[in-house]
């Protein structure tokens, strides 16, 4: 319910003119008539044709979307070599990583074209083209339709649009809906599979601080990886071959060696996720009371366990790093969202718009009658809570937790298949999907680290989720096991086919719908996913409600201030942010610099720590100076540094570039004073943390000795 139909909201600015520089994701392609004289003013040089544009080449052309959105990364070369975070890497690093080529832990460096490793999964998408097609959509709805006739007939519209936008080209379109369905954009995309990875320093340079320092400041972390494009001879995109060639950009960003100084001109061009700004108090309550300290609790737990089992050897360290990362990135996240939103006092702020907004509906009849009811249809679906707790429980615990039950599941459609005296062709199938992602699945996962988070999850939602949401098996538990969770999945995970992998094949030898009905764990993840279904229907009662509540409020705040200019939330579209290099200060007696140095990072050193611990070479290095021409003018060689450029998620591996359009640094994460900024941004504290693009050159050539990528870029001193 709430979570599905977080708004699409958007973020309230000053009057043109007096724009703050460092608020707002701005979609580029509309920055020549909202944004492009205020960016002058504060220190661009470009036009904005040279930021997007679909007739020439321009910065828009150098920046892609890695698999989706999930980052960010740029081009640096005319040879398509791509450049995003070390964690936007992470996933692929750690899956070409062994015991006898541990990637992870000794960094990964391609000498040549040929020694670069396939990714099959990863994409980069660009964006082609933008267009504002609300007039062949909004004619056609209209209030009175009920949610699903909107969502029904809106689908029918856009599927014309993109189908007539992708015509007989490879490219993918897209309809999205912004500003609370009030406008809706045609997006047009590019989309590479051939992606190859190409450099990533060791982990403790890309990861360095680990949890400790993720969302703080300062930070001296190195976080970036390397990729390339590859396609087909004829410049279009194609699966990978060993026939690919390199990828030749429309264009690609040339490096600056000459720094910053405070108050300099940032820019950030990016795919940012998802922000909701415009959620109201009932929905920032709803975030700090069920979703986070859910969120919390449970992964505490199952990251406790995964920890235990890393520590046993370099081989389930490996295993399990990048399902570590993924889990403790947003736990830490979920913990400085609710201090931020406390200490900033969003909650407060909040109700006073919100009673702002109440006192101007209901100053005049015509406003009262048709935005009235608005605030009313959002605290209503807020009042009960045993669902939504219920729904927040089965994604952390039963859905993101352990993860055989989401597997065991994938066998379902065989299932179907084999009650029903289908022909042998569809079974075989139905088996070689669920066949083919066997070792894949059973490379990183480890049955008896994932039987302990099964027992001490279940154990969790069956304490705070109410009797009504418990899936049929709990009564087993208690009834046949005394309640000892730990007891249950010890048995479950020994009798079960899903228990190893030579189970599983065997069973694909010869596969009969009786040994799944007997299987104890695809049974319990049959009754996992109905009680999900169960807690989707209980939920989405007031979806619709919610959702005009939305609608009314949005648009009534629009109507209120129509003085003032808006902006759309993020939703994964490529955007653009502008501000200034600078410092702040988190709280009182404490002021932060707007960068750090090398001799920060040794500061911090740990020996042998899986967080601080500092490579011999970069020790050697330090005490020699040896900082070649990635020195600063003071020195020094600066390692990260900070910016109000407006981010989130997504942005991770954002190209950070000067006045001039060239590049200064990568985007890699958020503060954490201000973790309440996809609800609320703060001007005075939020900052967006960069990693300096002379201590990535400095790390490729005097760490790695890679003069081979060095020697693509374009690099201006």
């Amino acid at each position: 319910m709430k979570r599905f139909l977080a708004i699409v909201a958007f973020l309230q600015v000053v009057l043109p003119g007096m724009v703050k520089a460092d608020e707002g994701m701005w979609l580029p392609a509309l920055i020549e008539k909202l944004n492009i004289t205020q960016m002058k003013k504060e220190g661009c040089s470009l036009n904005a044709e040279d930021i997007y544009s679909i007739n020439h080449s321009s910065l828009k052309d150098a920046v892609v979307a890695l698999d989706r959105g999930s980052c960010t990364a740029e081009l640096i070369s005319d040879e398509g070599l791509l450049l995003t975070n070390h964690h936007c890497g992470f996933d692929e690093i750690q899956e070409h990583s062994s015991v006898d080529h541990d990637y992870l832990r000794d960094g990964f460096w391609a000498r040549t074209k040929e020694e670069e490793l396939p990714n099959p999964r990863k994409s980069a998408s660009f964006l082609i083209s933008f267009e504002d097609v609300s007039e062949k959509i909004l004619p056609q709805l209209n209030e009175q339709m009920s949610r699903d006739e909107r969502s029904k007939k809106f689908r029918e519209l856009a599927s014309a649009i993109e189908k007539e936008a992708a015509g007989d080209t490879h490219y993918e379109a897209r309809v999205q809906s912004l500003y609370d369905e009030n406008k809706y954009y045609l997006f047009v995309y590019e989309t590479f599979r051939d992606i190859r990875l190409v450099g990533a320093p060791p982990q403790s340079m890309g990861k360095f601080g680990g949890d400790t320092d993720n969302w703080m400041w300062p930070r001296h972390t190195d976080d970036f990886s390397m990729f390339r494009i590859y396609c087909g001879k004829d410049g279009k995109p194609a699966k990978y071959s060993i026939d690919n060639v390199p990828y030749k950009p429309k264009y690609h960003l040339s490096i600056s060696l000459k720094g910053y100084q405070k108050n300099d001109f940032a820019m950030v061009m990016g795919y940012p996720g998802s922000t909701n700004r415009y959620k109201t108090s009932f929905g920032i309550e709803y975030t700090m009371k069920i979703t986070n300290p859910i969120r919390i609790q449970v992964r505490q737990e199952k990251l406790r366990i995964i920890n235990e089992f890393m520590k046993t050897s370099q081989k389930a360290k490996i295993m399990y790093a990048s399902k570590y990362y993924g889990s403790s990135n947003y736990f830490k996240y979920s913990i400085g969202q609710n201090k931020g939103l406390e200490n900033l006092g969003v909650l407060e702020k909040k109700k006073q718009l919100e009673d702002q907004f109440t006192k101007w509906v209901n100053a005049d009849q015509q406003r009262k009658a048709k935005y009235g009811e608005a605030l009313n249809l959002i605290s209503s679906a807020y009042k009960e809570l045993n669902d939504e707790t219920a729904y927040e429980y089965m994604s952390e615990a039963m859905l993101r937790g352990p993860e055989i039950f989401n597997f065991a599941y994938q066998t379902h459609p065989l299932y179907d298949i084999l009650k029903s005296d289908k022909k042998s062709e569809q079974v075989n199938l139905a088996s070689q999907r669920v066949k083919d992602g066997l070792d894949e699945f059973f490379k990183d996962y480890d049955p008896a680290t994932d039987q302990k988070i099964s027992a001490a999850l279940f154990r969790l939602y069956q304490e705070n989720v109410a009797p009504q949401y418990h899936p049929p098996f709990f009564r087993i538990v208690k009834t046949k096991y005394g309640n000892d969770f730990e007891k249950y999945t010890k048995e479950l995970y020994a009798k079960s086919i899903f228990g190893s992998q030579d189970r599983l094949i065997h069973f694909f030898e010869e596969p009969r719908a009786r040994i799944l009905e007997k299987d104890p764990i695809f049974q319990l993840a049959l009754e996992i996913f109905r009680m999900r279904s169960l807690i989707s229907d209980e939920t989405s009662k007031t979806t619709e409600a919610l959702a005009k509540g939305n609608h009314l409020f949005v648009g009534g705040l629009m109507e209120m201030e129509s003085d003032k200019t808006f902006y759309p939330d993020a939703n994964s579209s490529m955007r653009l942010t502008y501000g200034t290099v600078g410092d702040y200060i988190p709280r009182d007696g404490v002021k932060y610099s707007y960068f750090t140095t090398l001799q920060g990072y040794i500061e911090k050193e740990i020996p042998g720590d899986d967080e601080f611990d500092v490579p011999a070479k970069l020790k050697k290095l330090y005490q020699a100076k040896d900082y070649g021409r990635y020195a600063d003018a003071d020195g020094t060689l600066h390692t990260c540094f900070t910016t109000n450029n407006d981010i989130t998620g997504g942005n991770s591996g954002s190209p950070v570039m000067n006045g001039k359009g060239e590049l200064i640094g990568i985007a890699f994460d958020g503060n954490w004073e201000a973790m309440s900024g996809d609800l609320a941004f703060e001007n005075d504290i939020q900052k967006c943390i960069n990693v300096d693009i002379r201590f990535v050159l400095w790390t490729i050539d005097k760490m790695a000795g890679a003069q081979n990528l060095i020697d693509e870029m374009t690099i201006a001193n």
